[in-house]
């Protein structure tokens, strides 16, 4: 005796109807025009400046405080405030927020979420000698040394 099985028309919504749609901190910084910047877009737009608005936006999506953005851009906060949203930042403070907007969106996706990388950034961390990830970010190779460790946990490696 054979039954007959029938097909349920299940009516299948995107996930994406129930979920905030969330930028990357790069498209924050950068605008929508950016979405999958190339490295001679980030180039440019670090040789031409970052505006004050796009930094505020970066702070904003990767929950960072102006005092937090101007201390690894290496600018003084008052000097970061007093300037008007289109006031464009020099190439060596719009460089290393570009890196930080780099460094979070490979911590997120290695991490799988924001709030996972945010969590773990600020946090000690037991390869980088107890050391909280995000005070290492004054400087290049503190960038260099949170990067090696997300490269580790992406790959397994106890970090």
């Amino acid at each position: 005796m054979k039954r007959k099985i029938e097909k349920q028309n299940l009516v299948e919504e995107p996930m994406v109807a129930y979920t905030a749609i969330s930028q990357t901190p790069m498209v924050a910084m950068m605008g929508n025009q950016y979405a999958n910047p190339t490295d001679f877009d980030l180039l440019n737009l670090a040789r031409k400046g970052i505006s004050k608005k796009s930094l505020t936006a970066l702070a904003k999506q990767i929950s960072l405080t102006i005092e937090e953005v101007a201390n690894v851009l290496h600018i003084s906060e008052r000097t970061l405030q007093r300037y008007t949203p289109t006031t464009l930042v020099k190439t060596e403070y719009a460089d290393r927020a570009i890196e930080l907007a780099r460094l979070y969106e490979r911590g997120i996706k290695v991490l799988g979420s924001e709030k996972a990388f945010n969590t773990w950034v600020k946090a000690p961390n037991f390869a980088l000698n107890g050391e909280i990830p995000f005070n290492l970010l004054d400087t290049r190779i503190g960038f260099e040394m949170v990067l090696n460790i997300l490269g580790r946990l992406e790959y397994g490696v106890f970090s």
